[in-house]
């Protein structure tokens, strides 16, 4: 397939179509080659860990010297990158209608929270593209996506959370959202909707399959949730405590967490993540 790709960018006849199609290959080949990095200093860890041998026999068995394998173990990518896919990723965040905007617009939280993930992806070596999902909500996620997105703001993304089998994020009655545990029943809802209002929220977090998409979702009850889920994520160790648990396979979670304005201050699960079967 990739040979195809590349036979193709050869031989189109349009220089700027041809153009255009050498730097999205670029782009692509380098995102692969980062991750093969990471497959490659994650084979030789799980080699030297399992099968008690040297670093320098695992170097031998990979074709590399053992100074090679000291230089990948300190650049390159560790293992938890892969809970966000290969890359490139699509950060895609909603945009919103106002009735005194000819444009639509993006809210100071979402925007925070769209900032604050591409640092995070970056610092895993990824490209990342940024996405405004349209204020009808809908949209075809491809490739691989962090969709910063509550059901309310898309049907897209309401339609992925119905094939959670560990949570459901629904409104009540009086349109209060809340995040359900099919499991327990417990319910996780705003404190921010509480009388009095307190400075905390929640927000759901998994990786899910949407329509041949790897989607990694974000999604607070209110969108200050999802700056807290991002920073929690962002909080040294805690990625790659979340990778050690649910590796590579779909997962949910819930995060609760704390602010003071537009400053997180605290955070932690209020669910911690389930595999899905």
């Amino acid at each position: 397939m990739v040979t195809n790709e590349f036979d193709l960018v050869r031989r189109e006849v349009d220089p700027l179509t041809r153009a255009r199609r050498a730097t999205e290959l670029v782009a692509l080949y380098q995102q692969r080659s980062i991750e093969l990095a990471r497959l490659r200093r994650t084979a030789i860890e799980e080699a030297v860990r399992e099968r008690g041998i040297t670093y320098t026999a695992a170097a031998q068995a990979a074709g590399i010297s053992k100074g090679r394998v000291s230089q990948l173990r300190k650049s390159a990518p560790p293992a938890a990158r892969i809970l966000f896919g290969v890359g490139p990723v699509l950060v895609a965040v909603p945009t919103r209608a106002m009735p005194d905007r000819t444009l639509p617009v993006i809210s100071a939280e979402d925007s925070i929270a769209a900032e604050h993930m591409s640092d995070l992806l970056r610092a895993y070596g990824f490209t990342v593209n940024q996405f405004r999902i349209p204020t009808d909500g809908q949209w075809r996620p491809t490739g691989d996506v962090v969709a910063i997105c509550g059901p309310k703001s898309s049907s897209v993304t309401a339609d992925a959370l119905t094939a959670d089998p560990s949570l459901d994020f629904t409104a009540n009655g009086t349109d209060r959202w809340a995040i359900t545990d099919r499991i327990t029943g417990n319910v996780w809802d705003s404190p921010m909707d509480d009388d009095p209002a307190e400075n905390a929220d929640v927000a759901y977090i998994g990786r899910i399959r949407s329509d041949g998409a790897n989607v990694f979702l974000i999604a607070g009850v209110h969108a200050i949730g999802s700056v807290g889920a991002i920073h929690h994520l962002a909080t040294p160790g805690v990625a790659e405590a979340l990778y050690a648990t649910v590796g590579e396979a779909p997962f949910s979670a819930v995060i609760r967490s704390t602010f003071d304005g537009e400053s997180i201050t605290s955070t932690d699960y209020a669910v911690s993540p389930r595999v899905h079967p």
